[in-house]
């Protein structure tokens, strides 16, 4: 089986539990950082926006409390997750289909602006999940992409990892219900670029105005690429969070 496969595969099997997982693993601290990335935005009122790997709908509902007028649309792979989100509810502006990241069934230009959150880290390209979304998006659209980090800071880097890697496995196990599932979850950011690297890649691949947000000393990081704007228009300038 590839890799995307067991992924949907993991993410069907933890749907039911995967929010009161979240909540217990970082002690209710993954909404208050889902909220800083739909803040991050500064959407307009009735901007049209996409939630890639929307999960159970954490963030799609965070989103569309910004845009009443508007809507949002997420995206998931995993038909179970999709279901939990459904199940949840929320205002008729949310749209939700199952798709895959690295192949959107929207046309060029859908979209004003685009989310992704703890999900990267599962993408099997992350350099075509990129492109794909810089397609979706109007020029000057913007994406915002949620992610554990790898904090540069010794210390708090150590201590991070003895929780990330040792106790979240053990806590997503017994209030997820699948030791695996919550062992590879950790096992995933080992090989995952850290934050400069993924900046490099957001340039490399559609948003060439990319900054990075370190949340809690880059325990989780706001990666925010801007696609180009048309010839003649100046592009806003983006201040950085990286040296």
């Amino acid at each position: 089986m590839d890799k995307g496969s067991a992924v949907r595969d993991m993410f069907d099997t933890i749907a039911a539990r995967y929010d009161r997982a979240n909540t217990v693993m970082t002690g209710g601290i993954d909404a208050w950082w889902r909220r800083q990335a739909a803040a991050s935005l500064s959407l307009a009122t009735d901007a049209h926006v996409l939630d890639l790997c929307c999960g159970t709908g954490a963030l799609t509902r965070e989103l569309v409390r910004h845009v009443p007028q508007g809507h949002v649309t997420g995206v998931d792979f995993s038909s179970q997750m999709l279901a939990a989100a459904r199940a949840r509810g929320g205002p008729g502006n949310i749209r939700y289909e199952q798709a895959d990241v690295l192949q959107l069934p929207f046309p060029a230009g859908s979209f004003d602006a685009a989310t992704m959150a703890f999900s990267m880290r599962n993408v099997t390209d992350i350099g075509a999940c990129l492109r794909e979304c810089a397609r979706v998006l109007k020029p000057g659209g913007s994406f915002v992409n949620l992610e554990v980090g790898k904090p540069e800071n010794p210390l708090l880097r150590r201590a991070f990892y003895i929780y990330f890697y040792g106790l979240v496995p053990a806590l997503g196990g017994l209030v997820g219900g699948d030791r695996a599932a919550y062992r590879y979850l950790p096992q995933s950011l080992i090989n995952f670029p850290d934050a400069r690297a993924l900046a490099g890649l957001f340039k490399d691949n559609g948003f060439p105005h990319t900054r990075c947000v370190f949340l809690m000393g880059g325990v989780a990081n706001m990666h925010i690429g801007t696609t180009p704007l048309p010839s003649g228009v100046t592009q806003p300038a983006l201040a950085s969070a990286l040296s």
